[in-house]
């Protein structure tokens, strides 16, 4: 995978290729879920982040019509308390490589 001239991901830790390969576990586990309940794993994610608390939003970026689109359909898929806690039992034992900042840009968010 490349990224495009000033794209942002070029400079961060996460999306290194070795992070990327390292981290392609999660992305399984997205794709598995999502070929099970007939959705993309994008919309698994989303789906996954509106079920966790109600005043939790989402706020997908995208250029693409079809994306927003896609991302629309994650709204009208509700996970079982069972497929939550398949999710979360499978995502701890995965460890995410690669920082999401850069060290100058996580010391500029204050934490």
């Amino acid at each position: 995978t490349k990224f495009g001239e000033g794209d942002i991901r070029n400079i961060l830790p996460r999306y290194t290729e070795e992070a990327r390969v390292a981290n392609k576990v999660l992305l399984d586990l997205l794709h598995a879920f999502a070929e099970k309940r007939n959705a993309t794993s994008a919309q698994i994610a989303l789906a996954w982040v509106l079920a966790q608390k109600p005043w939790i939003v989402p706020i997908p970026g995208t250029t693409k019509l079809h994306r927003l689109t896609e991302n629309n359909g994650a709204a009208s898929i509700e996970l079982t308390a069972a497929e939550l806690q398949e999710i979360e039992n499978a995502s701890v034992q995965i460890a995410i490589t690669g920082s999401r900042y850069t060290e100058a840009m996580e010391k500029s968010t204050g934490l």
